[in-house]
């Protein structure tokens, strides 16, 4: 492969910074589970890094955005590389900047803790939960290997957010350090309503190196599984579940016949082929309320409750939040490598009525997915339903139609900030990249705005992630 950049001169500049320019293991840390998209697997197949550079402090990250911007190089952030759709895959070679080594617990406090970005949540709750007995808000069904930065700039939510919310509300995020691309690199301290120039930002604007984060106290949590008939009435269950605040809850999910019997292999022995599932975690003590509560409703069945399981029974079970969010993707392409997804958002009040219209529509060509969360104050349900894929082009029709029906897609075939339907660029949002990144080194080409004057980034669409001028930053 030509050298795109002067690597050699960047190694002399790095010092004692450890990297790795092997061309085989570049490519392999270059990747994320962007393959989950037919459509970024064959577009973004290609995509390499040519050097992996690994710091392990502020400082040292600090000293390679220094040399790389001395020499030209694009430098794309990235964690444990657990992302969807190539947030962390270099579209522009350089650096690969992986701050996985950069990951200690550096505080923990009543309500909060702080953090180096490349430490690993489960990790954080390990020790969060010995010190307090608090553990995090939120985290991806991912959380046994995704980073805390990397959830920050790449991710949106997850367990947790049927109690919590997502990163785009307020108070999930209490404060970052970030450090800018420039000569002579900043760190910026962003707290209030500058976090949201950097949550879920790709990595575009700034390096995250701190991040303050709060907590919610620890439970001990029970996975219950309960079988029902038909969608309509898992997904009316589920939602009046979750309307239930008195009961301690950490994820709530619906997935349709008969996906979890074929693709939910080691739990098959619990899962009849035609239930439709509700699948919930709880803490120990809300169980026996949570069971009350479902013996209200007809047709409800108890198919399994890990409490009560016996070791072997036990053995080998994945945690419920690994059925859930993209980890039910990740299962069925296990099983069936044609399957794909969408993200979809089924907005209230009527989202029970919607996801009955949607997937009568189409059947299981789109298997229906839900994880019902709190999004502004009311519990709905955003959809990650599996899409049995055919062609490019059915794909775009299953979108359109979704949109059509009211149901706004958030698109995981896509890899920049605009079109995947997160992040909505905007004129403040450009002018902090102008201040952090002046010369569009990091992560180049997944900011459509910037890299072209002439796009339209007051779309009417919707977007996740507010822009910068809706949440009040000038």
């Amino acid at each position: 492969m030509t050298a795109r950049y002067d690597i050699a001169a960047l190694k002399a500049r790095l010092g004692g910074i450890r990297s790795e320019d092997n061309p085989a293991l570049v490519k392999q840390k270059s990747r994320d589970f962007f393959w989950y998209s037919p459509v970024l697997k064959r577009k973004l197949d290609h995509v390499t890094a040519d050097i992996i550079v690994l710091p392990t402090s502020e400082a040292e990250v600090l000293e390679v955005l220094t040399a790389a911007h001395a020499l030209g190089i694009p430098v794309t952030p990235r964690g444990t590389g657990t992302g969807n759709y190539g947030q962390a895959m270099p579209l522009s070679g350089g650096v690969l900047l992986d701050l996985s080594g950069f990951n200690k617990v550096k505080a923990i406090a009543p309500g909060r803790y702080v953090a180096e970005p490349g430490a690993i949540m489960a990790r954080i709750d390990d020790e969060t939960r010995r010190h307090s007995r608090q553990e995090l808000r939120l985290h991806p069904s991912t959380y046994q290997t995704a980073s805390i930065g990397g959830f920050i700039a790449g991710g949106s939510g997850g367990v947790g957010s049927i109690k919590w919310g997502g990163l785009r509300d307020w108070g999930n995020i209490i404060a970052l350090k970030v450090a800018t691309m420039e000569a002579s690199p900043r760190i910026l301290e962003l707290s209030g309503e500058d976090l949201h120039k950097v949550a879920h930002a790709y990595g575009t604007n700034g390096i995250i190196t701190e991040v303050e984060m709060p907590l919610a106290p620890a439970y001990d949590w029970v996975d219950v599984i309960l079988g029902f008939g038909s969608l309509r009435a898992a997904t009316e269950f589920a939602n009046e579940l979750g309307e239930q605040d008195g009961l301690a809850l950490k994820n709530l999910a619906v997935v349709a016949a008969p996906a979890p019997h074929d693709y939910f292999l080691r739990h098959r022995k619990f899962l009849p082929r035609d239930s439709h599932l509700v699948i919930v975690m709880a803490a120990d003590f809300a169980v026996d309320s949570l069971l009350a509560y479902a013996k209200r409703f007809r047709g409800a069945a108890l198919l399994m409750r890990s409490d009560t399981l016996f070791p072997e029974e036990a053995k080998g079970l994945p945690p419920a939040y690994e059925l859930g969010w993209n980890h039910t993707t990740l299962r069925a392409l296990r099983v069936d490598p044609a399957i794909t997804y969408l993200q979809v958002l089924y907005p209230f009040p009527n989202q029970v009525e919607l996801v009955e219209a949607i997937h009568a529509r189409f059947g299981d060509e789109v298997l229906c997915h839900l994880e019902f969360v709190r999004f502004d104050g009311k519990i709905t349900c955003f959809g990650l339903p599996l899409v049995r894929f055919t062609t490019e082009e059915r794909l775009e029709e299953i979108m359109a139609i979704h949109e059509a029906m009211g149901a706004p897609i958030f698109n995981p075939h896509r890899y920049t900030l605009e079109e995947g339907g997160m992040k909505q660029t905007d004129e403040a949002q450009l002018a902090f990249k102008r201040q952090a990144d002046p010369q569009g080194l990091l992560n180049p080409g997944k900011m459509i705005a910037w890299e072209d004057p002439a796009y339209d980034y007051a779309s009417g669409k919707t977007f996740l992630f507010r822009s910068l001028s809706e949440a009040g930053v000038g």
